[in-house]
């Protein structure tokens, strides 16, 4: 790890670079389109595909009678399970895991202990980082860096996690005629799902390099723009919304941040602008990720991962969804860069891949 949050992956040894060797992704239940939410909240459907452009979204509750079918818990388990089969591993294979999610079941105990304990795991460290969507790269360069610095095991895989379960956050109880626009908006944009990678560094184990992951905190002196909130019992009734976003901010600094952390990936990797074959661009909504992608293209001729206007943003699920539509389309020697911008209090996240072989 260095100063910056990077994490890089070094050959050396009996061991290579650290190797993505599997991913696996979950999400709670059917599609759910414009048409339903229309229903709900009164919004005509051509207004959520004109302004925001995302097309359905997974919850993971039931919308009729509000009633939780998953927890972060389930999805996570899911997206492992789902991860190892991919890797062609097992629980005992599991050297440590690391998990990355801003709307946590519980403070205590973390998701990521329940997960190790669902899928069997004990004795190896366990890891949870509180983030949003940046989370997961975070996850990432920490995973490296343990591989890196000798994870134990006979062949050691750093299991990552990411999700969130934002509709925890939505009160389907309200009267939506009178919820301003600026908390509506959340009932249109999120989703909720989960997403996992194995990561390794045996040969023979990999579908792609993890070549780098890095992330920078980019926000002195700036408010945030957004804001999750933690009701304690002393607090719980205070009138506070759960959620806050400042669009407009998010809006002006999210093309911005976006271009700074790809023109520094391809500084640090010495990666010309021309040999990229895929750009994974940030996952807000499906206009403001259209917008972010036509900034970052520049006539270039790389083609776009995305994911967001079929699966909502469901936070640190994102990188897991776009990876798993990206390692299919990656021939022989191509690379991509993915960029994931988190707007609490502006950070700025990035990681490239390389194809094996």
């Amino acid at each position: 790890m260095n100063a910056s949050g990077g994490a890089v992956s070094r050959s050396g040894g009996r061991s290579g670079p650290v190797l993505l060797a599997g991913v696996g992704t979950a999400l709670p239940g059917a599609p759910v389109d414009n048409a339903a939410l229309s229903r709900l909240l009164g919004i005509a459907p051509e207004w959520m595909e004109t302004f925001i452009g995302t097309r359905t979204r997974h919850f993971a509750l039931d919308l009729d009678g509000g009633t939780v079918r998953w927890t972060l818990e389930d999805l996570c388990t899911d997206a492992a399970d789902r991860a190892l089969a991919d890797a062609g591993a097992d629980p005992d294979d599991v050297a440590f895991i690391v998990l990355a999610t801003a709307t946590p079941d519980a403070l205590m105990p973390t998701t990521a202990a329940l997960v190790a304990d669902r899928l069997g795991i004990d004795g190896v460290p366990v890891y949870q980082l509180q983030s949003g969507c940046s989370g997961a790269v975070q996850a990432m360069a920490l995973a490296s860096s343990l591989l890196v610095g000798g994870a134990r095991g006979p062949k050691p895989v750093g299991l990552v996690i990411g999700g969130d379960v934002c509709s925890k956050h939505l009160d389907l109880r309200q009267d939506f005629r009178e919820m301003p626009p600026s908390q509506l908006v959340n009932y249109v944009l999120f989703g909720d799902g989960a997403g996992a990678a194995a990561l390794s560094r045996a040969p023979g184990t990999a579908r792609a390099v993890l070549s780098r992951a890095d992330h920078r905190l980019s926000g002195l002196g700036s408010a945030p723009g957004q804001r999750v909130e933690w009701f304690g019992q002393a607090d719980r009734h205070s009138g506070r919304p759960a959620v806050t976003e400042d669009y407009k901010a998010v809006e002006a600094r999210v093309p911005v941040m976006a271009q700074e952390m790809l023109d520094t990936m391809l500084d640090t990797l010495g990666w010309p602008a021309e040999s990229l074959g895929h750009v994974l661009p940030p996952q807000l909504s499906g206009r403001m990720t259209e917008r972010i992608t036509r900034g970052l293209r520049q006539g270039l001729e790389w083609e776009e991962v995305s994911c967001v206007a079929e699966t909502g943003n469901n936070g640190n699920a994102l990188v897991f969804l776009q990876l798993e539509r990206l390692l299919p389309r990656l021939a022989a020697g191509g690379r991509a860069v993915g960029i994931a911008i988190e707007s609490s209090k502006w950070i700025k996240s990035g990681f490239a891949v390389e194809a094996t072989g």
